[in-house]
């Protein structure tokens, strides 16, 4: 294989612009032609697509967001899209697609992977909801970022006596909250793997409130409700002053961690070599800190993400 290209697709991760690097560099290293496309699928279609240089990448992996910028493009789902960026693919020359991206962006892979056409998946979102890999780009810096509102949130809790909602993104998945929630030593946890008992939260609140605590955090997923509807729920068990506060948008921004760095790179090149040894149909992950490339048929159709659910009953156990 000596000509590959890369994309990046739904919503933007810490640590994209890491994996884009490792990508380009070890293609480069490797004697490959690397090129990227603009703009996920839809600048896939569209042609949007252009020749990376070693330059190209330099001094972007301490950088958010995705210099190949991205874009929601539902039209790939079918398979007239599909074929359209196959074209694209040929008409360029280029013999491999490495996708970093979330569940969509997996999902549009395994079409071009079942036409035959070889490309790798990078899991690259937030939301830590991608099966075959234990953790996904993003993912740590994301729950950082929640973990510093979290704290500065927790000074205002503590000087009004009040109970604040956090409301996190992660889609249909609780790991932000759970993971931000367990370093932030919240109260409660609110996750869509997990039914919650409002009266039981609420008498949790009462009793901490007679043992004199100031503060309670209680963290809410957006897969479950928003954190309004909660506070709504919560207000019919009796008066706890409540506050919601939602960590939308800013929790996708700003520079990677340490973490998300080097798992980037490792899974663009794990993600290169197995395209160099002209092996498609795969997604790399990370279990039990080995990296792993897995069937990406197999993976999508045949398994799904399950958080730590021993964190949630260990909170549970020593926060009151």
């Amino acid at each position: 294989m000596k000509r590959i290209a890369i994309l990046t697709s739904g919503g933007d991760a810490p640590g994209m612009n890491a994996a884009v690097r490792a990508v380009t560099r070890k293609a480069i290293y490797e004697g490959m032609e690397v090129y990227g496309i603009n703009y996920g699928y839809a600048g896939l279609v569209a042609g949007d697509i252009r020749k990376l240089d070693v330059s190209d990448v330099g001094d972007i992996i301490q950088r958010g967001g995705t210099v190949l910028y991205s874009a929601r493009y539902p039209e790939f789902a079918t398979e007239e899209g599909q074929l359209k960026g196959i074209e694209q693919l040929k008409k360029f020359g280029i013999e491999g697609l490495v996708v970093i991206g979330g569940d969509g962006s997996y999902h549009g892979a395994l079409a071009l992977t079942k036409h035959g056409y070889p490309t790798v998946g990078i899991p690259g979102t937030i939301d830590n909801d991608i099966p075959g890999t234990d953790y996904t780009i993003g993912f740590d810096t994301a729950s950082n970022t929640v973990l510093e509102a979290v704290d500065k949130l927790r000074d205002t809790a503590t000087s009004h006596v009040r109970t604040f909602i956090i409301e996190v993104m992660g889609r249909d998945a609780g790991d932000i909250a759970l993971w931000a929630g367990v370093a932030a030593g919240a109260d409660y946890i609110v996750i869509p793997e997990r039914e919650f008992d409002i009266k039981e939260i609420a008498a949790k609140i009462s009793k901490s409130r007679e043992r004199g605590k100031r503060h309670c955090l209680i963290m809410v997923a957006e897969g479950v409700m928003s954190g309004q509807e909660f506070k709504d729920l919560l207000s019919q068990e009796g008066d706890f002053h409540e506050r919601v506060s939602v960590l939308g948008h800013v929790v996708r921004g700003g520079a990677p961690s340490v973490r998300d760095r080097v798992l980037a790179s490792k899974f663009g090149w794990k993600a290169v070599e197995l395209l160099k040894e002209g092996k498609g149909g795969l997604c790399v992950g990370i279990r039990n800190e080995e990296i792993i490339a897995s069937d990406i048929i197999d993976t999508l159709e045949n398994q799904k993400h399950h958080p730590d659910l021993t964190l949630y009953t260990m909170n549970n156990e020593i926060t009151f």
